[in-house]
């Protein structure tokens, strides 16, 4: 299962590549199917709404992969309420409270949005750009994984 989202709520693109690359790492490996994916429109409320309605199914829920921490926390609240364990619940932008739920052990991971990286990084594009220097067309900040073994440093950078 993979939540996508669009619309008003955030950037078209970064939807379709966030969903893409969850197709493209699950077409790496057999014995992963990707059943069901529905917009949760980046909200918490809408992902309780659509997990839980996953969960009625009766269909068989390994994990959920959200394109956003908010959705990935309503994924966790209706698959708590229902009483459904196992199932691994990953999400995207580090968030202070998905940094809580991993600390707990209820979100497998999440990858952190690095807004001060992607920040410099246009920063330092533009000045090579003004400068004549030939730049790359995408310009990539690298991901960081976040997980219940360095969530720590995540939840430090936040105290700042």
């Amino acid at each position: 299962m993979t939540f996508r989202s669009g619309g008003q709520y955030q950037c078209a693109t970064t939807t379709r590549d966030r969903t893409r690359g969850v197709e493209e790492v699950a077409a790496n490996y057999p014995g992963i199917k990707i059943v069901d994916k529905q917009t949760a429109k980046w909200t918490r409320k809408d992902a309780v709404d659509i997990t839980t309605d996953w969960v009625l199914t009766g269909q068989q829920i390994d994990a959920i992969a959200s394109n956003n921490d908010e959705m990935a926390i309503g994924a966790i609240l209706a698959l708590k309420q229902a009483k459904k364990s196992g199932v691994r619940v990953a999400g995207v932008d580090g968030t202070p409270d998905a940094l809580e739920f991993i600390r707990k052990g209820d979100l497998a991971l999440s990858v952190f949005q690095d807004a001060k990286g992607q920040g410099e990084g246009a920063v330092q594009t533009a000045v090579q750009l003004v400068k004549g220097e030939k730049v790359e067309s995408n310009v990539l900040i690298p991901y960081q994984l976040i997980t219940q073994a360095n969530y720590q440093q995540f939840a430090d950078k936040n105290k700042k």
